[in-house]
């Protein structure tokens, strides 16, 4: 874990620094957002950028956009009141850090980072059997290609690659070659001097110098221009680099993961793509599945995207309907995982009921033949009939004998689940099978920091 912090290192901002080392991640510091850029920009890479609420992180994070740096944002500050924090969310922080620090939050932000945010969920045997291959060649220092349709998750498949490989440790840093622009993708991969043409008024280290001692992924290799893969064939079997205007060759040990939605065979047949190229990429190929060949990972998929949307959008949705995940498995999703992904986010900020229902998604409901007439109609669970937690009740309907909110019966359970486990939050986390960071903000939305304190 590659830490940056952005902010004056007073003491308490220290003592969170120390907290972080203690769990293993690497810390560099600077002061001012724009000294933040301009490190990533000249290479020095980051998993995870602590920023201080008093600066503007939303430009921060724009400027970043601009380099197409992606690093995700936790801000932290002294003292910030709710809507400090609430504003720093909203300019584009995953979280916000209160100081003096807390050793468990601090743990549980960088293991959220850690786990990253597109994990590699397979319950279907045709992933599985992706993922057993992508174990047995990870600590080979061949080079991978991964082939498949657009969307089936082709980088989260490089990035379990670079995590069970030795090289975990050291940078992943992902390149979309189609969206390299012509007139600076040399210099985007392989860096440039000062001065090594117009606008180039810094030193720029590059992708591969970047991804130094890790990995390097290459997405959409296929639509690398010629000239380019003559220079990354070179840079492949020869181990080192020309940066644009520099005087001699440089170093470089990258273990290259490329990944295309082509056929790369074909492309060689029509010449849009160096065979020698190829060959070299090629040595251990590895073919994603569509996720129409793995409909039995949709259900783990969806449940991961209400439980990421749900904290993103401030929602409280419970899950799908049984007749609504029959429905979703029985599409073909010509996009694949990101279609998914987009479909239940698109529910996700609709829904006005506990359970996603087929209406929630018009644009695949339109195109499912509807259920067979004799098979059961939903029924809405009973809340009333659920059984009770050990030793008390969740009470599920008010006074008056009406429903209550998801809000208030989601506030009783954290709280008897303080009671229970006397405030450990790990174990807590567990029992109600969600994240510690995400703990930490549910137990911030609902007031429940007092509680913890007594219960600790």
């Amino acid at each position: 874990m590659r830490l940056l912090v952005v902010g004056r290192l007073s003491g308490q901002l220290a003592s969170a620094v120390k907290m972080a080392m203690a769990h293993g991640a690497k810390v560099n510091h600077v002061e001012r957002a724009d000294q933040a850029t301009e490190q990533l920009r000249r290479g020095q890479g980051a998993d995870l950028l602590m920023v201080d609420y008093k600066l503007d992180i939303a430009s921060l994070i724009a400027a970043n956009d601009a380099e197409r740096i992606h690093v995700p944002v936790v801000a932290f500050g002294v003292d910030a009141d709710a809507r400090e924090a609430a504003a720093a969310i909203k300019a584009g922080a995953k979280e916000y850090i209160p100081l003096p620090p807390d050793a468990d939050l601090i743990a549980a932000v960088l293991a959220a980072v850690a786990d990253d945010e597109k994990p590699m969920i397979s319950a279907d045997p045709s992933m599985k059997a992706v993922l057993q291959l992508a174990d047995q060649v990870a600590r080979s220092e061949a080079s991978i290609l991964v082939t498949g349709e657009s969307g089936v998750g082709k980088e989260v498949i490089a990035r379990a690659l670079h995590g069970a490989s030795d090289r975990a440790g050291k940078p992943f840093v992902a390149v979309n070659c189609g969206a390299l622009p012509a007139n600076l993708a040399e210099s985007i991969l392989f860096g440039h001097e000062k001065g090594a043409f117009t606008g180039a008024v810094e030193k720029t280290l590059g992708k591969f110098r970047e991804a130094d001692g890790g990995t390097l992924f290459l997405d959409e290799i296929g639509e690398l221009p010629l000239d380019l893969q003559v220079k990354l064939l070179r840079a492949l079997q020869e181990g080192e680099i020309d940066p644009v205007g520099g005087k001699r060759p440089v170093r470089i040990d990258v273990r290259i993961v490329s990944a295309t939605n082509r056929d790369p065979a074909q492309q060689v047949k029509d010449g849009a793509f160096r065979e020698d190229l190829f060959y070299r990429l090629n040595v251990f190929p590895i073919e994603a599945p569509s996720l129409r060949d793995r409909r039995e990972d949709i259900p783990a998929l969806v449940d991961h995207f209400v439980a990421r949307f749900n904290v993103e959008e401030g929602k409280r949705v419970a899950g799908c309907a049984p007749e609504t995940l029959t429905m979703l498995q029985g599409f073909d999703w010509p996009g694949n995982v990101r279609q998914l992904e987009n479909a239940v986010f698109r529910a996700i900020v609709l829904a006005d009921a506990p359970f996603l229902q087929p209406h929630d998604f018009p644009a695949i409901s339109g195109v499912i033949a509807p259920m067979p007439a004799e098979a059961p109609a939903f029924a809405a669970p009973s809340y009333a009939d659920l059984p009770p937690l050990p030793d008390q009740p969740i009470r599920i309907l008010d006074d008056r004998g009406h429903l209550r909110t998801l809000e208030d019966i989601e506030r009783d359970l954290i709280q008897h689940a303080i009671e229970v486990y006397a405030g450990h939050m790990s174990e807590i986390a567990r029992r109600l099978g969600i994240g510690r960071s995400t703990l930490y903000r549910k137990v911030r939305e609902q007031g429940l920091e007092g509680q913890l304190k007594e219960a600790g």
